[in-house]
């Protein structure tokens, strides 16, 4: 069982900094046709000081990282028995080629069902720009098979 002593626990920071070819090859890489997250041109004129993140890009970020791994450690979770069961966003405003991001994330609660055969860990990140603006807030629920 993991340990509930981690609720409130806060993740070490993860800073990315976007780039306009990785998030071209995001949002090809999820199918997104809309010009804006492609062409730079397009992206001004829809408003976007540059081609935006494609909205669950800020999710590797602690990919990037390795906080995630460093989570899976720390709980002692092996990756072979993780399932990621749910994943949220709320924008407060556009992520654009040539921010960093810094997320922070704290572990918001753990819990199991079924006797203990499934165990959840929720976190909770909050994304902010370079400006110290919020960016976005998420929330991620990782299930684990006992």
């Amino acid at each position: 069982m993991i340990d509930k002593k981690w609720i409130g626990h806060a993740l070490p920071t993860s800073e990315m900094t976007l780039d306009r070819s990785r998030l071209r090859f995001f949002a090809k890489a999820i199918g997104e046709t809309a010009t804006e997250y492609t062409d730079v041109a397009a992206a001004k004129a829809a408003g976007y000081a540059d081609l935006p993140a494609p909205p669950t890009f800020l999710f590797g970020a602690e990919l990037d990282s390795g906080t995630t791994f460093q989570l899976l450690d720390l709980l002692q979770v092996p990756v072979t028995k993780l399932l990621h069961g749910e994943q949220s966003f709320s924008y407060h405003q556009s992520a654009c080629a040539g921010d960093t991001v810094t997320v922070q994330s704290v572990i918001d609660d753990i819990y199991d069902k079924k006797n203990g055969a499934l165990e959840f860990v929720v976190k909770t990140s909050r994304a902010t720009n370079q400006k110290n603006e919020l960016v976005a807030e998420m929330r991620t629920v990782l299930v684990v098979r006992n």
